[in-house]
């Protein structure tokens, strides 16, 4: 699974998933170029990554921002092969809760956002002839938990987006999306702190999958790495799940 001489982006890169998808593409000789907000994680990342590594600060809302920074990739390392759309926020609230501007924000991060990188990345891809973008979706495109109404939104439209990149730029361009379930992130240890009781609602998670336990980034970035591979050329415009069998058992009562 070597991407040696391939050029691999990774936005929300620095933490979490993404930084697990830096850590694993880089291992496997990739050059891995870090897009996060978070300057301090980024700079960091890169620096313990060393050789073929560079973080660039970038707003992956802000086309400017996106297009100056997949410029910045190419002019590194001489390509851009895959794009890992991983940025993400969540923000807890039902519809009739949730304000205006931070429906807006979600919706600019998860869903623009990869857009936008999408947008100006595909072009360099389509020159070189081949190229994956890989976009992380959620296990709750497909099952929703209460106050998520944003951020379920999001994820679903990116398994549409994922379709018609698929099927806009084939066979030069391969799209599929990624579905966790419950990851241990930095996102999700936050989200875990705002409830009274931080290891009942973990514990809850764990008890949701059939494994009994929550993903680690790891995990989550392997499969990543398989399906930009070559190891994965048939697949395309799919959406896989990855989620400790999360949803799929049917309620009642056991028989002997």
């Amino acid at each position: 699974m070597s991407f040696k001489n391939k050029t691999i982006v990774i936005t929300g890169g620095a933490q979490g998933i993404g930084e697990s998808c830096a850590r694993i593409f880089h291992r496997e000789k990739g050059n891995v170029v870090i897009l996060d907000i978070d300057q301090s994680s980024g700079n960091r990342l890169s620096e313990q990554l060393g050789e073929r590594a560079l973080f660039i600060s970038c707003d992956v809302s802000n086309e400017a921002e996106v297009q100056d920074a997949m410029r910045q990739a190419v002019n590194e390392f001489g390509s851009l092969d895959i794009l890992v759309n991983n940025a993400g926020i969540l923000k807890y609230a039902t519809v009739t809760e949730l304000s205006v501007e931070d429906w807006d924000l979600v919706m600019s991060v998860n869903l623009k956002g990869s857009f936008l990188c999408a947008k100006h990345a595909i072009p360099y891809m389509m020159e070189q002839g081949d190229g994956v973008v890989i976009n992380m979706s959620s296990v709750q495109a497909f099952l929703v938990q209460e106050k998520v109404s944003a951020y379920c939104t999001s994820k679903t439209a990116l398994l549409g987006l994922t379709r018609s990149i698929a099927v806009d730029y084939a066979p030069q361009v391969r799209c599929v999306a990624i579905c966790p379930g419950t990851v241990d992130t930095p996102l999700n240890r936050q989200a875990f702190q705002m409830s009274p009781d931080p290891e009942a609602v973990l514990q809850e998670c764990k008890d949701m999958h059939l494994l009994k336990r929550i993903a680690g980034t790891d995990e989550i970035a392997e499969l990543v790495a398989f399906v930009a591979s070559g190891k994965a050329p048939f697949i395309t415009g799919q959406a896989i799940r990855i989620d400790g069998g999360l949803g799929i058992k049917a309620e009642g009562s056991k028989k002997d």
